[in-house]
């Protein structure tokens, strides 16, 4: 092939040619040649770097390397080896300049070649070949001769080798380029990758297509069957009584059992023709708009969802099946019901395991145009009849080689491509093919007349509930505006999960509940995109844009998911996990009744245990099981306290520790599910039976001026500057105000960009000055002032230290602290916390609070943290996000104990609590990191003991912070006490 030969392939706004019509993807019993594995491979640097005899059977490519199919070339060298090129991302510019449809002249180019033989007996007069995924532009020869060529990386293509194959030895060559006039169609915030991402295979063909039909009637619990086939086959389902029947039907069977995400019930059956047989697993349901809503099986329908990006930290967007497994498993284990496939089709394994284990799939094309927008989408492919072609090709694939999966109950034609006359044509195509599911897209806020399903990305709490009231800003065509206001809305990407966070979960959650036009939403996004690198010193970290070079990139946005790049589950996931539990728990003290309300969409509650523990102090003091009548969807019931849990909440209530008690309250699966072994948590709930009982009164014992300091009690002052240094044998430093934060993403990207506005007040480099100490009969109090360089307001503050009298009647170790804060000036930024910081000697540390856990929480995200006692080390309790930032407080904690190898232990408890976090390094090495492996103990263990956090939000791609989440800058009072033990 010569350069301009291939030039005019690469830049052709064409999809592709020589290829086969797309189908269903399907297994059969056919005589299958796989090809994954290693293939010979070369990286040319560009069309003027082609190899000459790449498509001939006799090249020698002994010399060439060796590289694994399938799989991206970028990542061969992941972590730490050499690769060919380097990953690189963007979110929306495209990373070349921007002039369709041509793309640089330097384009990577990998070629490759791979020999197979073909076995006796193989039906060669029938025979097809098929790529399941290519990045982004591939040509293809099979023993010399040209197959085609095709691009729309995410989708399969096949092609007719009935003519090319022969018995024996064959030779494969396919030449794949990095760019393409498709690269202007993928533009979908991840990572560059490049080349043979999926598996290839050699087919015999015989069945060629079919199309499963099965509606489900809700008012009858009839289910229709209809299956057209190419070319004709015989029906059997054994369980439904059909054999060796006539596909067409239609059949009708009573009593069927609905596919739904909480039961997925699948009836196996198989299409057989001449030798094959071809397995099915039908799935009866039926979707539909009604009225406004979105329903499914005859309900409302409600995403509790998130939008997944095929990835791994180590092999790109090549997965194996394992961890498509991991992926179905997490989101079935944390709550969540849906899948958006941002922004591309999913590997259509994936999809098979939604059907097995019960997800609802909004497929989305392989489609986004988004670095347009800096031009104010002027040459946007989607209005350019140039492209209508590819466009169409896409959504054609798409439909056709998804249409039979049960778990996929809309369309969607693709992300952030702005408007215009093909995406309107995508969805005429689309129902066309298939009438049977809605069709949805998000370009801008006046949704398509070719829609569906209204969809917003990031809107305000606010706009959300004026959308399910149907009172949303109105759009400049009225008949557009009548056309949006009788669709059903989702978000279909809200609460962005990057780094710490998000916030906000449970407010959207409840508005979603509260209007049946609003079915849910989906959280951008469920993975972190890092790339797992050593760095020089051995220790691993994860990559993010930048760290490869590129001309230009988007950091660590690409680090915005649920889960951690190796599929740890973030703070952010188990936050959702509580927010969208499908069973709600309400402990009524007062009346002695439980309240449980059932928010599933298709199955009663008969499937989960109920249990009961009752703690005092975080001390479980009492347990057993409550009986629940099965509730019925959509419905709530009131449960007696059973007799057993009333006798040990009267039990703990006779006792006089004078401590908090606590009922909680669990629902479990009382049997093994296929994602989840039996006793795993559903949902909880959480009651206070007794408060504490508040300190009594004591006599004040004085501060004593030494030589050299300041004794109260057995605590220990610096003479001139107030500050605490000793408590007993405990040696300390601090504690005093602190208002910075190391910023989370979401204090730092987005419209609020809250950090610049805090770094231009000086709150990162703030100096704390001593005004007065002030030594007297009932304690000692230190006042002082807390500002900025350069800056004319400050916080003025009041340390005011007490003790008790030795033989008062009560620890007479115990030092109490409170602090009066005073803003001076003017103050138009929030503050990012407000609370004291202080320090111990040592690197690490056991912890044990009673207070909200087991993890890190905050004001705007504190629903998965149930009050309880709680251990961990120090070292344990920090949260590594891709970038280092705020991370790891305990919210509410009553009082905790810090245990170094250093002194006795340190006693802290809140009047009546506070938030605590607890550090091995300072929030100065915090911010600075830029990877987590930066961050070293540093000696002293940094305590932060906090009044407030302000919000975490999702302000990093979304709304500002919601303002009852925003932490003044206003008079405020607190209090701690502290002892050693």
């Amino acid at each position: 092939m010569n350069i301009s030969e291939s030039s005019a392939y690469v830049e052709d706004r064409s999809p592709g040619s020589g290829r086969l019509r797309p189908r269903a993807a399907f297994t059969s019993d056919a005589p299958v040649i796989p090809l994954d594995g290693a293939w010979r491979f070369r990286l040319a640097t560009g069309l003027d770097d082609l190899t000459e005899g790449l498509p001939e059977a006799g090249f020698d490519d002994a010399a060439w390397e060796l590289l694994e199919v399938p799989s991206c070339w970028q990542m061969a060298g992941i972590p730490g080896k050499p690769g060919y090129g380097a990953p690189a991302y963007t979110n929306t510019q495209y990373p070349f300049p921007v002039d369709p449809p041509r793309v640089p002249e330097q384009n990577p180019t990998g070629e490759y070649r791979r020999a197979f033989d073909v076995p006796d007996g193989f039906p060669i007069e029938d025979t097809v070949l098929r790529f399941e995924g290519v990045d982004s532009c591939f040509a293809v020869w099979l023993n010399g001769i040209r197959l085609g060529d095709g691009k729309g990386s995410r989708l399969p293509t096949e092609f007719d080798i009935s003519s090319a194959l022969c018995p024996g030895r064959n030779v494969l060559a396919v030449r794949v380029h990095q760019w393409s006039s498709g690269s202007y169609l993928e533009d979908q915030d991840m990572w560059w990758l490049s080349g043979i991402f999926r598996s290839v295979s050699v087919i015999a063909r015989g069945i060629e297509d079919f199309f499963v039909r099965a509606d489900f009637d809700h008012r009858t619990g009839r289910g229709t069957l209809s299956v057209r086939t190419t070319p004709s086959a015989r029906l059997s389902i054994p369980e439904l009584g059909l054999i060796d029947a006539d596909p067409a039907g239609p059949y009708t069977f009573e009593g069927v059992t609905a596919w739904s995400d909480e039961e997925p019930k699948l009836y196996e059956g198989s299409l057989t023709t001449g030798g094959e047989r071809v397995g099915l697993r039908i799935g009866f349901r039926t979707v539909a708009v009604v009225d406004g809503v979105l329903t499914a099986n005859g309900r409302p329908l409600t995403f509790r969802g998130v939008n997944r990006h095929e990835w791994h930290p180590l092999t790109g967007r090549t997965l194996t099946e394992e961890t498509m497994l991991a992926d179905v498993l997490l989101m079935k284990q944390h709550n969540v019901n849906a899948v958006r496939t941002s922004h591309y089709p999913p590997d259509t394994r994936f999809l098979d395991l939604c059907d097995t284990h019960g997800l609802w799939v909004l497929d989305e094309c392989d489609l986004e145009t988004h670095g347009f927008a800096y031009a104010n989408w002027r040459g946007n492919p989607s209005d350019d009849p140039a492209w209508l072609p590819a466009y169409l090709d896409r959504a054609e694939r798409m439909v056709q080689r998804d249409k039979n999966h049960p778990c996929v109950v809309a369309w969607s034609l693709g992300n952030e491509a702005g408007t215009g006359q093909n995406l309107a044509a995508m969805a005429a195509l689309i129902r066309e093919h298939d009438d049977s599911r809605p069709i949805h897209y998000t370009g801008n806020n006046e949704s398509g007349s070719y829609v569906d399903i209204y969809g917003l990305m990031y809107p305000g709490i606010d706009e959300v509930e004026a959308i399910g009231r149907g009172r949303e800003q109105r759009t400049t065509d009225p008949a557009e505006d009548e056309h949006r206001r009788g669709l059903p809305f989702i978000a279909c990407e809200y609460a962005h999960a990057m780094g710490n966070g998000p916030g906000l979960l449970a407010e959207y959650q409840a508005v979603f509940e509260s209007h049946p036009r609003l079915a849910g939403g989906f959280v951008w996004e469920w993975i972190d995109h890092g790339i797992a690198q050593v760095a020089e010193d051995g220790s691993p970290f994860y990559a993010y844009g930048g760290d490869f070079g590129e001309e230009i990139h988007d950091g660590n946005f690409v680090a915005d998911g649920l889960v951690f790049p190796d599929r740890t589950p973030s703070p952010g996931l188990v936050e959702y996990k509580k927010v969208i539990e499908p069973v709600r728990i309400v402990i009524d003290a007062s009346t002695r009744r439980i309240g449980i309300r059932s928010l599933h969409h298709s199955r009663d509650t008969g499937y989960l245990r109920f249990s009961w523990t009752v703690e005092d102090d975080g001390k479980p003091v009492g347990s057993g099981e409550l009986s629940v009548p099965p509730v019925a969807p959509g419905n709530e019931t009131l449960v007696p306290w059973p007799d057993d849990l009333a006798a040990a909440v009267d039990a703990a209530a006779k006792e006089a520790s004078g401590c908090e008690v606590w009922l909680t309250l669990r629902a479990a699966l009382a049997e093994d599910a296929s994602w989840v072994d039996a006793g795993h948590e559903i949902g909880w709930g959480q009651g206070l039976l007794r408060p504490s009982t508040p300190p009594t009164d004591f006599t004040l014992a004085a501060a004593l001026v030494r030589e050299d300091a300041i004794t109260l009690g057995v605590a220990r002052f610096d003479r001139r500057t107030g500050a605490l240094t000793r408590l007993g044998a405990l040696d300390l430093e601090g504690p005093r105000l602190d208002v910075w934060r190391a910023p989370t993403d979401n204090d730092e990207l987005g419209l609020a960009a809250e950090a610049a506005a805090w770094r231009a007040a000086g709150l990162d480099r703030m100096h704390h000055r001593t005004l007065t100490v002030e030594p007297g009969p009932s304690g000692l109090v230190v006042s002082a002032r807390l500002a900025a360089s350069g800056s004319c307001s400050g916080l003025g503050i009041v340390y005011r230290w007490t003790t008790r009298q030795a033989g008062a009647g009560a620890d007479a170790t115990g030092l109490r602290l409170q602090v009066t804060v005073t803003p001076e000036g003017d103050w138009p930024v929030p503050l990012p916390r407000l609370g004291v910081s202080m320090s111990l000697l040592g690197t690490d540390a056991d912890v044990e609070w009673f207070g909200r856990g087991p993890g890190e929480a905050y004001r705007d995200s504190q629903a998965a943290g149930r009050v309880g006692r709680f251990r961990s080390t120090v070292v344990a309790l920090q949260t590594p996000y891709v970038r280092p930032q705020e991370n790891g407080n305990r919210r509410e904690v009553r009082h905790a104990r810090i245990t170094t190898s250093h002194g006795p232990s340190l006693l802290i408890s809140g009047l009546p609590v506070i938030d605590l976090t607890a550090r091995p390094w300072g929030t100065a090495a915090l911010a600075a990191a830029d990877h987590h492996n930066q961050l070293r103990p540093d000696g002293r263990i940094r305590l932060h003991l906090d009044s407030e956090h302000h919000g975490l939000g999702t302000a990093s791609c979304g709304p500002p912070q919601s303002p009852q989440h925003v932490l003044v800058a206003a008079p405020a009072t607190f209090a701690v006490e502290f002892a050693v033990d």
